[in-house]
């Protein structure tokens, strides 16, 4: 039951937490580039500065949360990578001081075995958390996550309900832990044959 209970706190905080929140924001004391030119300072942001425009209606970039749970009394250590590390860099993870969860914002499902075998190298007594944006392309890029032996913490970002088949794929996704629905009006119409936790997130500018 306490271990039930930590997950639980873990996962809550989490998606509160931004678990697929927006980019941090420009800091505006940022030095400013310097125009080659006249040799002063440009006040605007660069148009190729990513992050500079968004497109209306999708979702943002995926921004990484912070790990507290309060029942762990470990001094724990989160790694955060926007990609899946390499073997080395899975290998240097137990160098490091109580490592507890290794977070991962992926830009886009993986859809090879060789992309995410390195996963299987991680510290056992370690997590790792991976944030994922929008339903998998194909069942495969499911089933790739059930030949993980590492311990897979899956969270996926959507901006809708699934299809019926595509809800018994993930309902079949061992490591899936949580969906997270942006709406702009929550309801759990179509999700209801969905056998994992659901949120909602909606955006106000």
């Amino acid at each position: 039951m306490k271990m039930r209970s930590a997950g639980a706190c873990c996962a809550l905080l989490l998606l509160a937490g931004c678990a697929a929140g927006v980019a941090p924001a420009t800091d505006q004391g940022a030095t400013s580039p310097i125009n080659p030119a006249s040799g002063e300072r440009s006040s605007a942001p660069p148009a190729d500065r990513p992050g500079a425009t968004a497109e209306r209606g999708a979702l943002p970039e995926v921004s990484f949360p912070l790990i507290l749970d309060r029942t762990d009394l470990r001094i724990g250590t989160t790694v955060q990578y926007r990609r899946v590390p390499n073997t080395s860099e899975v290998h240097d993870l137990g160098l490091l001081l109580g490592v507890a969860h290794v977070v991962l914002a992926l830009p886009s499902w993986p859809t090879d075995l060789a992309q995410i075998e390195s996963l299987n190298q991680v510290p056992q007594e370690t997590d790792v958390i991976v944030i994922l944006t929008g339903y998998p392309p194909s069942r495969g890029s499911i089933e790739l996550w059930n030949y993980l032996r590492a311990r897979i913490r899956i969270v996926i970002v959507v901006t809708g309900p699934p299809t019926p088949g595509l809800i018994t794929d993930l309902n079949a996704m061992r490591s899936l832990e949580r969906v997270v629905a942006q709406m702009d009006e929550p309801s759990r119409s179509g999700f209801e044959r969905l056998q994992r936790p659901l949120s909602f997130r909606k955006l106000i500018e």
